[in-house]
């Protein structure tokens, strides 16, 4: 492809609550063995795009392990490849990444070295499968400066997005970031194709104007200058910047077809490989309508649920509408209903723990390691 990649993977928020406390978003776990950047990194390696930046800030420590090794989604190859790029402080530069459009300002010296005419930029904490060949064609197609996809979204949920209104010919006739207030339904999916000799002009022109953030500085401020155009994608699509998001983007791979559409339709999802056993169920556990990933014991009960690997869960125990994190100990006669169990915690023996008004986060800080 005649693109380099640009994953934005440093980003934070307060509205994940203690989800993001020893992870970054892109890092968090889906659909009981992925990472969200997982879908970024396979869109771009399925696309045969060679040559990756990942941009890193925020609890970068989980996510480093997680991509410690790019032969997973097939960068291992002597053109090309994956690189991780966390802030450097140097003799010019003391600060960390102060936004998006900063963060590709600090590496610009990797965009002036590549030889690709054009740039795929996406965020790292989208779920979703798309060929951004087919992006790249229609934003060639229509001469466009920048290209933006865009998805259909319910109008309850527009506040958390970038907000888009298309003309006849799909340009951009106006974009709000995050409004208050919208009757639009087509957001933006956070992915952008754009000229890289553009790309790094425009950020050049933010860093002189001490502007960091790509979609304010950018994209909303040059959309009545440059040609921006809009590509809408009509595949599953879903971002995790908030616990209900983050549940609710679990629980859809329970839907046999969303399952159908990432685990079984080509192209598929890569993520790094664990040597774990199969699932275990021993006598008189009973599971129902729920995704099991590889290495968990079932002794219990457990409905409509998420459990990622190595769960254990104890005899007598009622796991219901509820996500479980990898490598979770939970004791006997336990029930957990509406809530997502933070990774390697320990559930004692006869707990009791349901979300009442939403989704409860359940964070059990019992230690099982030697430090």
């Amino acid at each position: 492809m005649r693109a380099v990649g640009i994953i934005l993977a440093g980003g934070n928020s307060s509205r994940m609550k203690e989800l993001t406390t020893k992870r970054a978003i892109a890092a968090e776990p889906i659909a009981g063995s992925y990472r969200s950047i997982d879908f970024a990194l396979s869109n771009m390696s399925n696309s045969k795009v060679q040559r990756v930046a990942v941009l890193t800030q925020y609890n970068s420590r989980s996510l480093n392990e997680h991509m410690s090794s790019s032969k997973w989604w097939d960068f291992g190859r002597k053109q090309g490849g994956l690189f991780v790029f966390p802030p450097v402080l140097t003799q010019d530069n003391s600060w960390w990444y102060r936004g998006t459009a900063d963060s590709i300002y600090q590496n610009i010296g990797w965009l002036k070295e590549s030889h690709e005419p054009y740039v795929v930029i996406a965020s790292g904490d989208g779920v979703y499968k798309l060929d951004y060949n087919k992006v790249l064609e229609y934003h060639i197609a229509k001469r466009a400066d920048i290209t933006i996809v865009c998805t259909k979204c319910r109008e309850e949920d527009a506040s958390r997005f970038g907000v888009i209104q298309l003309g006849e010919d799909g340009r951009i006739t106006d974009f709000a970031e995050k409004p208050m207030i919208s009757k639009a339904d087509l957001i933006s999916a956070g992915v952008y194709v754009v000229r890289r000799r553009l790309l790094i002009e425009l950020i050049e022109k933010c860093a002189e104007e001490n502007r960091w953030d790509f979609v304010n500085d950018i994209l909303v401020r040059y959309k009545d200058l440059k040609k921006l155009y809009g590509y809408v994608m009509d595949s599953y699509w879903s971002n995790i910047s908030t616990i209900e998001s983050y549940y609710k983007t679990n629980m859809d791979f329970l839907d046999p077809d969303i399952r159908d559409f990432f685990f079984r339709q080509e192209p598929f999802i890569h993520t790094k490989v664990d040597d774990n056993p199969p699932s275990k169920y021993n006598p008189g556990s009973r599971v129902k309508n729920s995704l099991i990933a590889a290495g968990c014991i079932i002794n219990g009960e457990v409905e409509n649920s998420v459990l990622f690997r190595k769960v254990f869960v104890g005899t007598n125990c009622h796991i219901r509408n509820s996500i479980i994190l990898n490598d979770v100990y939970i004791g006997d006669n336990t029930t957990i209903e509406n809530c997502i169990v933070e990774s390697r915690d320990t559930i004692r023996a006869g707990s009791y723990f349901r979300g009442e008004d939403g989704i409860r986060v359940v964070v059990e800080k019992n230690e099982r390691y030697p430090i």
